[in-house]
């Protein structure tokens, strides 16, 4: 009861610091706000919408069991979940996060996972975007591709790592874990394909419709977290918050061997990875591996922003969010260590190196990086022609049902 009672109070005053702090600097919270909104309608709503729509569309047509059953012998040992779970790793390495809590939720709703296999599978399936990795941070704050290369690495490894830990997770709880079939079977994934289609009694333009109106609903959602975490982020600087919780995380950097004045920076990636890998790559530091190795934290971590995203999706369902949390934690120490231990191999050596490789990475990373610019030029178009497509997708329907009663 205490508990609770004490929630309802630091909920409540968390509200009206914002409602406070929103008049006291109406013009730095509006500009905190504008680039949230940027970021939103021109990177992230763009570049995840496809990746939604097409999960969505093979979750409906039966393409997922398809490779759950095909992918089964190889991610139940591995990571102790279903096979379904390697189409969500790809998918959330590939479009980045929170797609692996998107999708997780989906297949627990079509009781495709039981709780505890959620549950592992979202601790290790929310992941940055290679776009994100390569392009913004490597080439478009360091304006260094080689550096993408040891960033993706420590991240997307250390995640698998995160995966393998977390197949121990629950294993003496009631959710019991299912056992599939760990042989290979071509014939039997047709099978689970078809009877899956077969099931699903909704014709194409209704499936299609469905896809496109629930993945604009989740990125509207996603937009909004962007958004007041920007807005939060910036308030509790101009109230100088950031820098006393700064002051005492630069103590524990020092102890542990890293340039205190990183302290910031870090604390700023917590709540948001974009911002904080930029001051990160602002910081006048000596060495270039401190600066490598709280980037890969801040990654692993997912940051404050993300983790609300995630704890939003998952509501809907039984997977808790305490496990995906201390996974963040646990990702984030084992990509910090495996920046200390690859660094030379990985950027050092990479640098020595006069030959082709190097300058068709460092070729690669411009690549990345003009994508990713052109993806912010068209982006906002795209936002603006879908939101009009679900809207209109949305009349459609209700002129339907009016017309049906």
């Amino acid at each position: 009861m205490l508990r609770s009672k004490l929630k309802s109070i630091g909920l409540a005053s968390i509200s009206v610091f914002i409602a406070i702090a929103l008049i006291k600097f109406p013009k730095e919270a509006l500009d905190a706000s504008t680039r949230g909104i940027d970021m939103w309608w021109g990177t992230v709503f763009p570049s995840l919408l496809p990746f939604f729509i097409t999960a969505e569309l093979l979750i409906g047509f039966g393409v997922v069991r398809f490779i759950g059953v095909l992918f089964e012998p190889i991610m139940r040992p591995l990571f102790n979940v279903p096979g379904v779970g390697g189409f969500v790793w790809a998918m959330g390495m590939a479009s980045g996060y929170p797609s692996g809590a998107k999708l997780t939720t989906r297949l627990r709703q079509e009781n495709q996972l039981t709780k505890v296999e959620a549950e592992r599978l979202v601790s290790f399936t929310n992941a940055s975007n290679p776009l994100f990795i390569i392009a913004a941070i490597s080439v478009g704050f360091f304006h260094d591709p080689q550096l993408g290369m040891l960033l993706a690495v420590c991240h997307y490894v250390g995640n698998a790592l995160v995966g393998i830990c977390m197949r121990f997770y629950g294993r003496d709880t009631k959710d019991h874990t299912r056992r599939g079939n760990n042989k290979f079977s071509l014939s039997k994934a047709f099978h689970e394909l078809h009877q899956t289609r077969m099931n699903d009694k909704r014709p194409f333009g209704k499936i299609f419709g469905d896809a496109v109106v629930h993945s604009v609903q989740t990125l509207l959602m996603i937009g909004g977290f962007i958004i007041i975490f920007s807005v939060f982020t910036k308030l509790i600087y101009l109230y100088g918050i950031s820098n006393i919780f700064a002051n005492g995380l630069a103590i524990v950097l020092t102890a542990i061997g890293l340039p205190g004045q990183l302290a910031l920076p870090m604390f700023s990636g917590l709540f948001e990875i974009t911002l904080g890998a930029q001051l990160i790559s602002e910081t006048n530091i000596s060495s270039l591996l401190p600066q490598i190795i709280i980037i890969s934290f801040i990654l692993a971590f997912n940051g404050f922003s993300v983790q609300a995203q995630v704890a939003s999706i998952i509501a809907d369902t039984d997977i808790r969010f305490a496990p995906y949390f201390f996974a963040r934690i646990l990702h984030g120490i084992i990509a910090s260590i495996l920046a200390i231990l690859l660094f030379k191999p990985l950027y050092l050596e990479q640098l020595t190196l006069a030959n082709w490789s190097l300058s068709v990475f460092t070729t690669n990373g411009e690549q990345w990086l003009n994508t990713l610019e052109k993806l912010q030029e068209v982006g906002p178009i795209i936002t603006l022609f879908s939101l009009a497509l679900t809207l209109f997708i949305m009349m459609i329907r209700l002129t339907s049902q009016r017309n049906y009663l």
